[in-house]
């Protein structure tokens, strides 16, 4: 899962990071108030944990903004701001779950898991497309008759890349969903990626766009040339 942080408290925001990272999820963590609304509008998360006193823009204007995008990413607001009112604004602007600080890591892992099984039930746990079927929450890919629980890295490719099928994604933009905007991936790790999948979803099913990216062939996918 691709977490967008956004915690001007360094200590605490470290503490997170680290804690994150640690259960698997790729992290890109900022600071600042409208650096975080740039990229909640140019980037694709599935979760954000966002602060409320920030820098330039306030979190509570940034839920705002975001749900009248129409983005509905699941958000939990992490805020020192303890009052009932306060509270209450948060949520009717738009976020799902609300954690005054202090708050111990166990209790908002628990709180990001309640918060993704609530998205995931509400959008369906699995996406579609032709002849594949991916379970977003265990990540286990079904083709045919056959099953098999991806590894991370082919799970946050094949995920992306069904939600935008027949689109071009970027080597850049797939290289975000593994490891964020940090540094951390050799040169061809992600052509390692394309291959294993491609071996195991068929080689015509993700498309080479040379110098570009890749694009998932949705009628690749179908395996029938009538497949609509």
């Amino acid at each position: 899962m691709r977490i967008l942080l956004v915690e001007d408290d360094q200590l605490l925001g470290t503490t997170m990071l680290d804690m994150l990272r640690a259960d698997q999820h790729t992290v890109d963590w900022l600071d600042d108030g409208q650096q975080a609304l740039n990229a909640l509008v140019d980037e694709h998360f599935d979760l954000a944990l966002l602060d409320l006193t920030l820098p330039r823009v306030d979190g509570l204007d940034i839920v705002r903004h975001t749900r009248q995008q129409g983005n509905q990413l699941p958000i939990i607001i992490l805020t020192a701001r303890a009052e009932l009112e306060e509270k209450l604004q948060g949520l009717d602007a738009g976020a799902d779950d609300y954690l005054t600080k202090p708050f111990a890591m166990a209790e908002l892992k628990a709180r990001i898991r309640a918060v993704t099984r609530r998205k995931s039930a509400t959008n369906r746990n699995e996406l579609i497309l032709g002849r594949l079927a991916l379970d977003t929450a265990s990540g286990q890919l079904t083709l045919g008759t056959e099953s098999v629980t991806l590894a991370r890295s082919e799970f946050q490719i094949l995920q992306y890349m069904m939600r935008h099928p027949d689109q071009v994604a970027t080597r850049r933009r797939l290289e975000e969903q593994l490891y964020g905007w940090e540094p951390g991936a050799e040169s061809n790790a992600l052509e390692v990626h394309i291959h294993h999948l491609r071996r195991r979803i068929g080689k015509a099913t993700i498309r080479t766009i040379r110098g570009v990216g890749y694009l998932l062939d949705s009628q690749a996918a179908c395996g029938d040339p009538e497949c609509p």
